[in-house]
């Protein structure tokens, strides 16, 4: 005769180092998904009728159908700010709260932002691949030209904490801040100078655009053809929010065609892009592999959090980072 574990059983789909895992090893059994899986894992789904707890990543969607197949599950704890994978009132309605991890990466995606934009304005990818394959032959005055910040104006779109942490460290650079947002930053108009514009005005005046804003419907494609074309020729792009925010077949044709100077993405639509995708063959474009959290500490933090969610929730206690906390009412 079988005898049933006493301790939870928490699928974590895709494995994590064993020292992110001290905080829930002990107290859970845990099933943990194979290193290649770019999805939920199959193999998982037999296991789904018996989980109690759930840890995952940005790129599995769980959604009603998903949902069905787990009927014992108290927690979903998503490791991540963003929780654009996880259908929220599903979840809600079967009164499972979804846990995130908010404001620890903010420092870490700010960082990051500001990378993409200096190797963009710099023209870095193209100057290092001119000097890797040969065509660095002499010190050239007018070779490799790039934007100045200083004096240029940088739009910020989505002045949340992300967008305000990159506002702080622009300011130092001495650039014109201008910020399309919903909601006034008093706070960081007083410390950084920055005006709040309608998106349209910051479009047809800055330099330099970055995009933290999350991926809603309202969000979905906001830069698009008639944003690009309202842009500066010598504009550059970055965004480091969710690629769905850029139109990306409407990218490719504003970088081919000098709508704009350049773009840089740490993230895209769809993610992974597919390595025959044509914005690779342009030198104007800059991508990342969505790492605008992948430092060390950061990525180390963002699993502690969810481990604490998934804790608190096999606990039937509040989550510490709840993203749906209406579940509560």
């Amino acid at each position: 005769m079988d005898m049933k574990n006493d301790k939870p059983l928490v699928i974590i789909a895709h494995p994590l180092p064993e020292e992110w895992l001290e905080g829930i090893r002990t107290m859970c059994e845990l099933v943990i998904g194979p290193e290649e899986a770019t999805s939920f894992p199959k193999r998982l789904y037999e296991r789904l009728d018996q989980a109690d707890g759930l840890l995952t990543l940005l790129i599995d969607r769980i959604d009603e159908a998903f949902l069905a197949r787990a009927p014992h599950l108290r927690v979903v704890s998503n490791m991540a700010v963003g929780v654009d994978n996880i259908d929220l009132q599903a979840c809600t309605r079967r009164g499972i709260p979804v846990g995130n991890t908010p404001g620890v990466l903010t420092d870490a995606t700010a960082d990051l932002t500001m990378a993409l934009l200096l190797a963009a304005a710099r023209r870095l990818p193209e100057a290092a691949a001119d000097a890797r394959e040969g065509r660095w032959h002499k010190w050239e005055p007018a070779g490799w030209l790039g934007a100045d910040l200083q004096g240029a104006t940088l739009g910020i779109v989505g002045m949340g904490k992300i967008g305000g942490a990159v506002a702080r460290r622009a300011a130092g650079f001495g650039v014109r801040i201008l910020y399309a947002d919903p909601g006034e930053r008093l706070d960081l108009e007083a410390e950084t100078h920055a005006a709040r514009v309608n998106l349209d005005e910051l479009l047809h005046n800055a330099d330099f655009v970055t995009l933290h804003v999350p991926l809603e419907p309202a969000t979905r494609h906001l830069i698009d053809r008639q944003a690009l074309r309202q842009m500066k020729p010598s504009a550059v792009l970055v965004n480091a929010s969710r690629g769905p925010v850029v139109d990306m077949q409407a990218l490719h044709q504003a970088l081919t065609e000098g709508w704009i100077a350049s773009a840089a993405l740490d993230v895209t639509d769809p993610e992974p892009l597919p390595p025959d995708h044509p914005l690779y063959g342009l030198p104007n474009c800059l991508i990342l592999p969505h790492i605008g959290s992948a430092t060390q500490g950061t990525r180390r933090l963002m699993a502690e959090m969810a481990c604490q969610n998934l804790q608190a929730g096999l606990g039937g206690q509040r989550l510490p980072y709840c993203a749906n906390p209406s579940v509560y009412g």
